[in-house]
């Protein structure tokens, strides 16, 4: 396949409907799909070009050692890719079987992927490799490192779009410049979306072309783990407690949540905001690692939504922050380690040996704000963060404790389960009024008056903190308001069993403002 093909949905999908070429009729021999953060077999980009393509197909993923050495042997997310994995080569071998080709199936490896890919490419005798893009800024440098490789031993490498709707520049200002601000950006997404961009890449048809996985690529009968799919121990991991938060993965979980929010989607607009309630759609790690097609998401969005339902609408919104998120990130990737607005670069965030107290105070949730800290022991148990407590903790930081807001974005990297350095980032810029379409810097969210809308009767706050659970709901927001007799009562001690609050509230909030002001005086 031609290369520019490859990288144009529009023109590739034009033929999808068609019937699917002869071996003869196709442009390769052999070709490897490099699955990434596109881990499943249906509606895949990368998958269909290179079926379409190549007479056979092999299908690959890398344990990337430069990403995973640096992460604690116990991490949710690893286990959570192995477990898709194994959906994803289950998948294959079925697909493969369904035409008649026995012994398909995924292919993984485990070390440097600059290495491993180029080392099975040339092992494979292929003449492409196929990939979806990733525009991080490491996944971008590794991947022209890779092409170098793959170009030094005759190989092409193609990559196109899989991960958003809209990426890069496809959807710019009249000027023909990037957005910064979110309202206009969605209301030109809007303009531009259609049926086709939300259509799938068709995979089933085009099956007959995967390849059994050589000699050597499959497990043994009696061998440790699932055929394919080596272990979280033969790759130096420990079972984490995944299993035990019963969060469905690979694409068969996808199935599960999606299935379960349509359900609830039409009120989604109400419920989302109050963390006690099962409101959100809880996909947000598939999303992550592609476990599940942002085009079949969107396209049930799209369509809930011109039927007239509110919550729809809504959820869709929270989609297309996502795309902004990541073609801020490909316009701006100075923002990924530096303020978006360089202005906002000259705030004196407080340091020293009081500033990171108070920062272990916040990671353990120990701020002796009720939210706040249930909130940090969500996250810290489980991987998983409400999005409205994701706003307040932020901002609980950033301008309660006067911390730079990277301080908080790096924790929430290590702990969140669907972390994206895109969405991570631009929420925590957001957050810190340091971003594009900022939160003014002079609104600043009150952790007391946040719980008492959106956790009145402190059903979250009993759930990760029980030690407050005997505390009245009027009480249990602010538990250093509540009278002797009142804590007694409730058997709360403060600073014993929990801890006064590390600042005043008002206090906090009227040095904030005078930090800021150095932005607005240099803006004057």
């Amino acid at each position: 396949m031609d290369k520019a093909v490859a990288s144009n949905p529009v023109q590739a999908r034009r033929t999808a409907d068609k019937p699917a070429a002869r071996p003869a009729d196709k442009a390769l021999d052999r070709a490897l799909v490099w699955l990434r953060r596109d881990l499943r077999v249906d509606d895949h980009a990368a998958l269909h070009h290179a079926l379409r393509a190549a007479r056979q197909v092999w299908c690959a993923f890398v344990f990337d050692r430069a990403i995973l050495d640096p992460l604690p042997r116990q991490d949710r997310r690893v286990e959570f890719i192995r477990d898709s994995l194994v959906g994803v080569d289950t998948a294959l071998q079925a697909l493969a079987a369904s035409h008649g080709v026995e012994g398909a199936g995924l292919i993984v490896r485990h070390g440097l992927a600059e290495d491993e890919i180029v080392v099975l490419a040339v092992r494979l005798g292929v003449q492409a490799v196929y990939a979806s893009h990733d525009d991080e800024p490491y996944a971008l440098a590794r991947d022209a490192q890779v092409r170098g490789r793959l170009a030094d031993a005759g190989i092409a490498l193609h990559t196109s779009k899989d991960h958003v709707i809209f990426e890069r520049s496809e959807v710019m200002t009249q000027s023909g410049t990037a957005f910064s601000v979110f309202t206009p950006y969605k209301n030109a997404w809007l303009k531009k979306c259609n049926e086709f961009y939300l259509s799938a890449y068709p995979v089933a048809k085009y099956a007959s072309a995967l390849a059994p996985r050589p000699a050597g690529e499959s497990r043994e009968a009696g061998q440790a783990g699932d055929r394919g799919v080596p272990s979280l121990a033969d790759i130096g991991f420990a079972p984490s407690n995944l299993h035990q938060l019963r969060l469905p993965s690979g694409p068969a979980g996808a199935d599960e949540l999606l299935t379960d929010f349509l359900d609830r989607i039409d009120n989604y607009h109400d419920a989302r905001n109050f963390p006690a309630v099962k409101g959100p759609s809880y996909l947000s790690v598939h999303l992550r690692f592609g476990t599940v097609s942002i085009r079949r998401l969107a396209r049930q969005a799209w369509q809930r939504r011109v039927a007239g339902s509110r919550g729809a609408e809504v959820w869709l919104s929270e989609l297309i922050w996502r795309d902004f998120y990541h073609q801020v990130m490909h316009h701006h990737p100075h923002a990924m380690s530096r303020a978006f607005k360089p202005q906002y670069d000259r705030i004196a965030w407080d340091k020293g040996r009081l500033a990171d107290e108070r920062f272990t105070a916040w990671c353990e949730g120990r701020t002796g704000y009720p939210l706040v800290d249930a909130a940090m022991h969500q996250l810290n148990q489980t991987g998983y963060m409400h999005n409205r407590l994701r706003m307040v903790t932020a901002s609980f930081l950033c301008k309660d404790l006067g911390l730079d807001y990277r301080r908080g974005e790096a924790y929430f990297a290590l702990q969140l389960n669907d972390y994206d350095l895109a969405s991570n980032n631009g929420g925590w810029q957001w957050a810190a009024s340091t971003g594009c379409d900022a939160q003014p810097y002079f609104r600043i969210f009150n952790p007391i008056s946040q719980s008492e809308k959106f956790d009145a009767d402190g059903r979250f706050i009993r759930r990760y903190l029980p030690q407050l659970a005997a505390l009245p709901n009027e009480l249990i927001h602010a538990p250093w308001t509540a009278p002797p007799a009142a804590q007694a009562a409730a058997g709360i001690t403060l600073d014993s069993n929990y801890p006064a609050p590390v600042v005043d509230h008002g206090v906090a909030r009227a040095r904030t403002l005078q930090r800021y002001a150095v932005v607005k005086a240099g803006a004057a």
